[in-house]
């Protein structure tokens, strides 16, 4: 493992800057390939990842996997985290403090893994990074802002209840990697919405 990931995991893992951290059972640190192309950002743990430490190992989790699979993609071969990186009691959506007291731990493990495209899971994620809503409406979309290139698809979650979104969220999987193959090769992609001033 990268040596300044391993600190930052350390950081999250004793990190009590917070209210979260007097609910939480464990704290859970991004995971996954340090060398990636990809940093998928979901909004917080819940309860199997808060029991464990390990993002996205729930059903919301599994569904990813699918997805990933569906792309011929292995788990091991992206990195994995969430805005905030403890989970927030009953599962409700973080508050401005506890993601803006977070915020410097995920912008230390984009800096450090450099991702062609940070892909951002759902609303929370979205409004977090790029101040946007209505996922549903921008799906799909791959974003520009600060010279890093984001990729717009809904949380995981939401498939778990709406049984026709697996789809959705599988085609924007792929597409995803397309696009990633079409930057490592060099090519021109288009840029659905550009926020870089």
């Amino acid at each position: 493992m990268n040596k300044k990931l391993e600190t930052i995991r350390q950081n999250v893992i004793e990190c009590t800057k917070c209210e979260l951290s007097k609910t939480r059972i464990k704290s859970v640190p991004g995971k996954g390939n340090f060398q990636s192309n990809v940093i998928f950002v979901g909004e917080a743990p819940g309860k199997n990842e808060d029991e464990n430490g390990e993002p996205f190992i729930g059903i919301a989790g599994k569904k990813l996997s699918i997805a990933l699979e569906e792309a011929g993609i292995s788990r091991e071969d992206v990195y994995i985290t969430n805005i905030v990186k403890c989970r927030p009691p009953k599962n409700r959506i973080p508050n401005t403090i506890e993601r803006s007291t977070c915020q410097e731990y995920l912008k230390k493990e984009i800096s450090i893994i450099k991702p062609k495209i940070i892909c951002i899971l759902g609303n929370t994620a979205f409004n977090s990074l790029l101040g946007g809503s209505e996922i549903i409406k921008f799906r799909g979309k791959l974003v520009r802002k600060d010279d890093q290139l984001y990729f717009l698809t809904i949380h995981p979650a939401a498939t778990i209840y709406n049984q026709e979104l697996i789809r959705v969220l599988k085609s924007d999987i792929v597409k995803l990697f397309h696009l990633i193959t079409e930057l490592k090769n060099n090519k021109e992609v288009q840029i659905d919405i550009d926020y870089s001033s």
